[in-house]
């Protein structure tokens, strides 16, 4: 018997075009260490929750099960910080309530559909390098706004696909 295909999905939040522009513009002003993975502008997102490996048969009854109605909001990334193991981002000083109720709403639909649901404590962040240790900021602070009209159900393969955009 064959094993079932799988596929590697997360939630996220991506940008529009003019909040893409803006990111990879700061993201470029950064000074990086030798060997940093710096994150391709194109796959630059704010992860919602990640599901992990899925068997494929189920992606079209979690593309109905997690469409959720939201309300637009404006979401304001103004702190940049390199995390422990090297980890350089840009996240909102406050994560504005509209994005808290988006993220337990869809824990809650992801738990009613039986998938997995991270323990930790929501983080809300754009991952702009991996391996950063020691990478340095723009001096100029980072103030950048976006306005999130909707969220993506992604498939990681071989880069980021978006199997369904909501609303």
């Amino acid at each position: 018997m064959a094993a079932a295909t799988t596929a590697r999905l997360f939630l996220a939040l991506w940008p529009d075009a003019a909040s893409l522009r803006a990111l990879a513009a700061w993201q470029a002003g950064w000074v990086w260490p030798q060997g940093a993975a710096v994150v391709a502008p194109s796959q630059l997102h704010l992860t919602l929750h990640f599901i992990g490996a899925t068997p494929e048969a189920r992606v079209p009854d979690l593309v109905r099960g997690l469409a959720l109605p939201m309300r637009p909001f404006e979401l304001t990334l103004d702190r940049a910080e390199v995390w422990p193991r090297g980890l350089a981002v840009l996240r909102p000083v406050q994560a504005p309530p509209p994005l808290q109720d988006l993220h337990a709403q869809l824990r809650e639909a992801l738990q009613r559909m039986a998938l997995p649901v991270q323990d930790r404590a929501f983080r809300p962040h754009v991952t702009l390098a991996r391996k950063a240790a020691g990478a340095v900021p723009p001096i100029e602070p980072p103030a950048l706004r976006w306005r999130v009209c909707g969220y993506v159900l992604v498939q990681s393969r071989g880069g980021y696909h978006g199997l369904a955009h909501y609303p």
